[in-house]
This record gives structure tokens, C-alpha cells and sequence, in this order.
């Protein structure tokens, strides 16, 4: 009896013990290996600046707000396309391409066609995805690298954007869509807003400024913002909480052992590669029904743009690390600082030169971070 007494002491004594197997870490070191970390610190030094240098000049009023952050949505629908793929160890450069080339499909029918609006919108979507697809299966099946075969529909989607405009319309702006669009629920869901009475009801009350009729400087909610929030809310959870955004991690991590182990790495490739054309025309589409118009030059420069949020936002160019959160941060840095520049009345120019400065120091940071992660630093 005494015997077991003693043993169960002896058993408790020795769970009780700390593991010397397991290393502990500190907050602050586990908070290093975050990936939206630099991001989200550098959203903050943002704001920071221009709330000293432009808060006096309406940056932070409703309609300020409502400027950088529609900017900010728009980059941000294509970050976050292009960091699921990232995070797979791929690149889609032909995603600003496809963004001129998806509103040419939804305007082109409706205006020259007859095509009801939604049935457009549909059109467009199909066959963006469609191109993904293609885009996709050829890097897969021939391995390629994504970044030559996506280089070379960049240019094959903007001439047959610009090729296929002229033969159709004799010309490469195309407008009137808003008038055909009037009524369509579709479109609407793209190019209207939400929330209108309730910013009514902020202009009643004097909480944000209005025109000399009453109207609020700002009516609503453009939807491009909406399907930022969305499509990162979804996409995150994804990424963090389900079988397929492990697969995205360990496709981009190393492709040739996670498909050993039965992860389909060529499938979850072509799936977002065909994500990002559905980001692509979701930006098209939002512009399209907001303007009234399509061009055939829209979205030029986008890719490297998306891309460049992504990095900022903590991915690896080399895959297998990076966060949607993340990305969503770096597009916000962008839009912040775009308008931001503005509203100070500094040179334009200086835009590139920060975000310039801002991708060297993002990848120097991750590149700290990623050799923290492996152990050798």
C-alpha cells in the first residue's frame, strides 16, 4: 500500500516537471514569426505620419476616409488573389491584364450584343476563370516557371483586349454601361453602395459634412469595399482553419514532399490560379459599373502592385509563408500613403520611391523572419 502511494507521488512529481525537450519561447519571439507583423506596423507609422503632417487637410474627415480606403479595397481584392498564390510558390502576372480584358466581356456584349447585364457579368466571370484555368494546367503540366508562362498571357490578354475592342466597337474606351445596367440586381452588387440611409441619417445630424441641399458629402458604402472585407474574411479563414489552406502552405513549403504524402499539390495550384482571375474580375467589375465604362488599358501595373502588397504584407517570394491578414495590410499602406500624398500636396512622384523603399525593406524583414523560422540565424 505504501508502495503504490509512493509511485503515485513519484508519477505526479514527474508530470508535473517541466519538459526540458520542449523549447518555450517568448511573447515577443512568437510574435516575430508573424507574418503580418511588419505590415500591420507599418500601417500604423502611417498613420501615424499623416496624422501629423495631413490632419488638417480632411485625410481623416468621411470623405477622406472613404477615398483611401476605396483605393486601398481595390488593391486589396488583387492581394489577395495573388498571396494565396504566393503563399503556393507561384505568380500570376497576367492579373492586370485580366482585369481590362474581363470588363471589355462584360461591356462589350451588353452595349453591342444585346446581353442582359447579369448575363455579362457571369460571361465575364467564366471565361476569366477559364483563362486561369489555362494558365494554370500549363504551368502544372509542363513546369514552367509561373512567373514566364503569366508574363506571357500578360501580353497576349492586353492585345486580345485591345485587338478585340477595336474590332468590335472601333475603339478602345467603351462607355454607356451604366445606363443598361440601370435596375440589374447583378450590377449592382458591384457598382452600388450600402448603407445610404444610414450616412443620411449622419448628415441630419451634423456627425459628417453635407452638401448645400443637405445631402452627406458621403452616401454610402461603395460595394468594392464590401467584397475586400469579404473575400479577406473568407480567404483567411481558409487559409488558417481548413484542409485546403494547409495544402496551400505545404504546396508553396515543398511541393515534391507534400505530394508524396497525398496532398494535391497541381490541383490547388490551377484552383488559385483561377482564384486570381476571380479577383481580377471582381476588380473589373467594380470599376466597370461604378464608372460606366471599360478600357482597354485598365489594370496596367496592377500585378506588380498586388504584388508588391503582398510582400509588404509578409509572404515569401520563395512560398510556404505569408498571411491574407497581411496582405490586406499592405494594400491598405499603399492606399493610405497614395492619398496621403495628396492630401499634403507632395509630388506624385514620390509615391514610387516609397513603395520602392517599402518592398526592399519588406523583403529584407522577411528574409530576417524566414532564416528566424528555419533556426539558422
Amino acid at each position: 500500500m505504501v508502495d503504490a502511494s509512493h509511485d503515485s507521488q513519484a508519477s505526479q512529481m514527474q508530470n508535473a516537471a517541466p519538459d526540458e525537450r520542449v523549447r518555450k519561447e517568448s511573447f515577443f519571439k512568437r510574435l516575430l514569426t508573424r507574418p503580418e507583423l511588419g505590415s500591420v506596423s507599418g500601417a500604423l507609422l502611417v498613420f501615424l505620419f499623416f496624422a501629423i503632417v495631413a490632419g488638417d487637410s480632411g485625410m481623416f474627415n468621411a470623405d477622406g476616409i472613404l477615398n483611401w480606403s476605396t483605393v486601398s479595397a481595390q488593391l486589396g481584392i488583387l492581394a489577395i488573389g495573388a498571396c494565396l498564390l504566393m503563399i503556393a510558390g507561384e505568380f500570376d502576372l497576367s492579373i492586370g491584364s485580366m482585369i481590362g480584358f474581363a470588363g471589355m466581356m462584360m461591356s462589350i456584349p451588353a452595349l453591342y450584343w444585346g446581353w442582359p447585364v447579369w448575363t455579362c457579368i457571369i460571361f465575364a466571370f467564366a471565361g476569366a476563370m477559364l483563362i486561369g484555368f489555362i494558365n494554370g494546367y500549363i504551368v502544372v503540366r509542363t513546369g514552367l516557371p509561373s512567373f514566364i508562362v503569366s508574363l506571357a498571357f500578360l501580353f497576349i490578354l492586353r492585345g486580345l483586349t485591345i485587338a478585340l475592342s477595336i474590332l468590335f466597337t472601333n475603339k478602345t474606351i467603351v462607355s454607356g454601361v451604366s445606363e443598361v445596367a440601370e435596375g440589374d440586381l447583378l450590377a449592382a452588387a458591384f457598382g452600388g453602395q450600402i448603407g445610404t440611409s444610414f450616412f443620411n441619417w449622419l448628415g441630419q445630424i451634423g456627425w459628417i459634412e453635407t452638401y448645400s441641399d443637405g445631402s452627406p458629402i458621403v452616401s454610402g458604402i461603395p460595394m468594392v469595399i464590401i467584397w475586400w472585407l469579404l473575400l479577406a474574411t473568407i480567404s483567411s479563414f481558409v487559409l488558417l482553419r481548413t484542409q485546403f489552406g494547409n495544402w496551400i502552405f505545404a504546396a508553396g513549403g515543398d511541393a515534391k514532399a507534400a505530394k508524396n504524402v497525398g496532398v494535391p499539390t497541381d490541383k490547388v495550384k490551377i484552383i488559385l490560379f483561377m482564384f486570381t482571375a476571380f479577383c481580377a474580375t471582381v476588380f473589373a467589375a467594380c470599376q466597370v459599373f461604378e464608372f460606366g465604362s471599360a478600357a482597354a488599358d485598365r489594370g496596367l501595373l496592377k500585378e506588380f502592385e498586388a504584388i508588391i502588397a503582398v510582400v509588404i504584407g509578409g509572404a515569401l517570394l520563395t512560398g510556404g509563408y505569408g498571411s491574407v491578414v497581411g496582405a490586406c495590410f499592405g494594400a491598405l499602406i499603399f492606399g493610405v500613403v497614395q492619398m496621403g500624398i495628396f492630401f499634403t500636396g507632395a509630388d506624385s512622384d514620390w509615391f514610387r520611391v516609397f513603395l520602392g523603399v517599402m518592398l526592399l525593406i519588406a523583403v529584407l524583414f522577411n528574409n530576417y523572419i524566414r532564416k528566424r523560422v528555419t533556426g539558422s540565424l
